[in-house]
This record gives C-alpha cells, sequence and structure tokens, in this order.
C-alpha cells in the first residue's frame, strides 16, 4: 500500500559485545520476547540485545556493556537505531540523510539492569517503560566481616572462574593492575583459581601503568613483592605528552571529570599494552569495586550524606534510579553511566574486557552488607570497611594475605601530582564544550 505504516530497527551493536554463559544469544533474545522480566536476570555474562515483536522493541544490557539508541523519523515510519557509540548513530543517520534529526543529547542510553519496552507507534512517540529485572536484596546479611568477606570474593572467583573457562586456554589474560584494593584482589584471586582450575598462572600478568614519578609503580610493586608474586608484574611505561583529552573524550563521549581523568589513564595502559602486545585479547580490572563497597569520599560530593549513601540501593551503581528527577536519560546513572570510561578504551584497542564486580552475583553479596549496622552512620568507619571485608575474603578464600594501602584513584596513582595538573587541569564544563564540539 502507499501510505503502509513502516517501522523499522537498525541494530548496530557489534557482536561481540555478546558473550553469554550456559546460552546462546537466540536463547537470550527468546526469553527477552516472552516478558517475563524476572528470567532476564537469568542471562548471564556480557550483553546488549535487542528483540522486536511487531511494533514492540525491547532492549537489555549487563552493567558492563554500554548500550544506546535513538528514534528517528521518515514519511514512511520510525526508525529506531540501536548502537554501542553515540558517533556510530550519528554515522548511520548521515548515510541515510537523518542527520538533521540528530543531537547527541537527543540519544538515550539504556539503564543497567532495567528491560527498556519501546513502541515504535508514531509521533508523538510515548515514553518507554522500564522493568527491572535484578533487585538485590539490601543490608540482608549478617554484620560479621569475616563472613561478609568470603561470601564476597566467593562470588568475585565464581564470576572469575566462569569468564576463564570461556575464554581460549591457549590465550593470556592481563590484569589491568595498581596494588589497590580492588585490581589487588581480581589478581590475587585470578590467580587462586588459575591454579584450583589447573590452568598455568604463566598466561597471567600484572600490567601497572607508569607515566613518570607515579606512586602506583611501587605500590604495585610492594604488593606483589610482599607474596612473592613480583614476577608477574609488567610496568607499562607512558610518555606524559602522549595524554591527550580530547582524544579521551572522543573515545568516551562523555565530559563528567573523573571518568575523563580515569579513561585517560585507562587509554594511555590500554595503548602501552597494544604496543608491546600486537596479538592480545583479553583483560580484567577491578572496576566497580569502590561501587560496591561505597568507597568514595562524601564530602567531595555535596549532594551527598552518608545516609544518603547507605539507605539507597545501589545508589554508585545506577545513581539516583530511572524515573528520579536527577536520573539522564541520555546518559543513565553511576556506574551505569559511567562505565564507558572502562569499556571504550579497552574496546578501541581491540581488547575484550572483564570487570567481574560489575555482575550482578557480586553486587547482590555487596547490596546485602549491612552498612548501618557495621557503620552506625560513622563516615571513617564506611572507609575502613571495604579493606576489612576484602582482605578477610581474599584470605579466607585464596589463603593469601592481600596488603592493604590506602585508597587512590588510578588518575592520581599512574602520574606525579604535576603531571595530572597539566594534562588534565580541567573541570566538567571545559570537557562538556570540548565534547559537543564534536557535533557542530
Amino acid at each position: 500500500m502507499l501510505h503502509e505504516y513502516v517501522e523499522r530497527v537498525v541494530n548496530l551493536i557489534e557482536p561481540e559485545a555478546n558473550h553469554l554463559y550456559q546460552m546462546s544469544v537466540q536463547q537470550a533474545l527468546d526469553i527477552l520476547l516472552q516478558g517475563d522480566t524476572e528470567e532476564v536476570s537469568r542471562i548471564a555474562g556480557s550483553f546488549a540485545i535487542v528483540a522486536q515483536r511487531g511494533k514492540t522493541v525491547l532492549l537489555a544490557r549487563s552493567m558492563d556493556r554500554p548500550m544506546r539508541y535513538f528514534l528517528a523519523k521518515r514519511q514512511a515510519g520510525p526508525v529506531l537505531v540501536v548502537a554501542t557509540r553515540i558517533d556510530t548513530i550519528h554515522d548511520w543517520l548521515r548515510a541515510e540523510g537523518l542527520d538533521a534529526q540528530f543531537h547527541p543529547s537527543y540519544t538515550r542510553m539504556v539503564p543497567a539492569h532495567h528491560v527498556v519496552e519501546l513502541q515504535l507507534i508514531g509521533c508523538p512517540d510515548p515514553d518507554p517503560v522500564y522493568r527491572r529485572f535484578f533487585t538485590p536484596s539490601q543490608g540482608s546479611l549478617p554484620a560479621d566481616t569475616e563472613m561478609l568477606g568470603r561470601a564476597y570474593i566467593s562470588a568475585l572467583a565464581d564470576e572469575i572462574a566462569q569468564w576463564l573457562r570461556s575464554i581460549p586456554p591457549s590465550e593470556p589474560a592481563g590484569v589491568c593492575f595498581s596494588g589497590g584494593i580492588d585490581s589487588g584482589s581480581v589478581f590475587l584471586t585470578t590467580y587462586h583459581v588459575m591454579r584450583t582450575l589447573g590452568m598455568s598462572p604463566a598466561r597471567l600478568k600484572a600490567f601497572v601503568l607508569d607515566i613518570g614519578n607515579g606512586s602506583d609503580v611501587k605500590q604495585a610493586h610492594n604488593f606483589l613483592s610482599a607474596l612473592g608474586l613480583e614476577l608477574f608484574l609488567e610496568t607499562v611505561e607512558v610518555e606524559p605528552a602522549s595524554l591527550r583529552v580530547e582524544e579521551t573524550i572522543r573515545i568516551i563521549e562523555d565530559y563528567k571529570a573523573l571518568d575523563v581523568q580515569s579513561a585517560t589513564m585507562a587509554t594511555a595502559l590500554c595503548r602501552g599494552i597494544r604496543a608491546r602486545y600486537p596479538d592480545w585479547r583479553y583483560l580484567i580490572d577491578g572496576d566497580g569495586g569502590d561501587e560496591n563497597l561505597k568507597d568514595y569520599p562524601i564530602e567531595e560530593n555535596p549532594e551527598l550524606t552518608i545516609r544518603s549513601v547507605v539507605n539507597n540501593p545501589m545508589l554508585y551503581q545506577e545513581g539516583w534510579g530511572v524515573g528520579k528527577i536527577k536520573h539522564s536519560l541520555t546518559y543513565s546513572g553511576g556506574l551505569s553511566r559511567s562505565y564507558t570510561r572502562t569499556y571504550a578504551p579497552a574496546h578501541h584497542f581491540g581488547f575484550r574486557g572483564f570487570s567481574p564486580f560489575t555482575r550482578p552475583g557480586v553486587i547482590a553479596v555487596a547490596e546485602g552488607i549491612p552498612f548501618i549496622d557495621l557503620t552506625n552512620y560513622d563516615v571513617p568507619r564506611l572507609y575502613e570497611l571495604k579493606g576489612e571485608i576484602v582482605s578477610n575474603g581474599v584470605r579466607a578464600v585464596t589463603g593469601l594475605e592481600m596488603p592493604v594501602f590506602p585508597k587512590r584513584r588510578f588518575q592520581h596513582g599512574a602520574a606525579s601530582e604535576a603531571t595530572f595538573q597539566a594534562k588534565l587541569p580541567y573541570k566538567e564544563a571545559d570537557y562538556r564544550q570540548q565534547f559537543l564540539s564534536l557535533y557542530p
């Protein structure tokens, strides 16, 4: 018919975005199409999937796979474009002559842990419907840091074991390493799991970034030498001149200052590893560990109090949450938004990254920690908990005594303070302006 209404879905998500355990991508799509949101929680692994049933489109992602969409208008009907990146959407629209409709703020990020349902029924388009598929219970575990540590690191070990079994046995695995609590526990747990599964630890390396006079190199060496494991350490030296904020912003497509800083260092590390090892594919890191154990300086964020931090479920993982006034449709919130700081640099340089702390099984244990009972709303006590719980868990699961050093962000440990200030002096407004300049 001449005026037949035609809706179209264009899925530009890369096939490697889906790294599933114990089911195929088609089985995952079938679960999504069945419409039982609770069943979506059975999809294990990394995924960003799109399913269509007539005019209904369903989108879902894991925390560690960014996913965006844009709804464009055509005379014949709407076209929904789904991709990992904003620039991928823009390039497709430009090729189709639809780029006049585009602005980066018109794209939408699928929030982690939710099924997003869209109806392609014309103008005006109805709001998406969000249905949560992961709802861990909060504060449900006993206030025993020994038991909590064992449960937390056991969950971490289970995720690492699944991942190791899923990658080719001939492939090496590199840990993005600083000697901090998160990367340290990931390295030691990976080392332990490899030995338990009969895999050769010779496949393992701990890559530490050195941009000159940073603190992480010494910390990383001290961490591993205390355990007699310093042979696994490999320093990746990078010249400060190679740090380019403009490049980072193009890669992560965001402008949050802390994420730009972190991603600049991640970009430097990934570039250095790739230059040294052209064929290396698999990296594992500790991203998500701070969010799980609520280990961010509350005093640096005027929006937060310790009560808001410990009382709001998954605050650092999801921000204030879907449907809340401060939730960004363009960017989602929390780690759901900022995971691009880790995913995008690794993907840009051809790595397949893995962040086991982002897995629901690990987050569920973290959410079960009774932070109120353990801290009685005392901020210093909250900051102590992470090292106590994680080191207890590493000891219980691996038998290794993990060194615990004071918290330091990735961007502050890889370079000297002078280099950091010289290369990353900008405020969020400056980064935002640079991002918007990509789409004049």
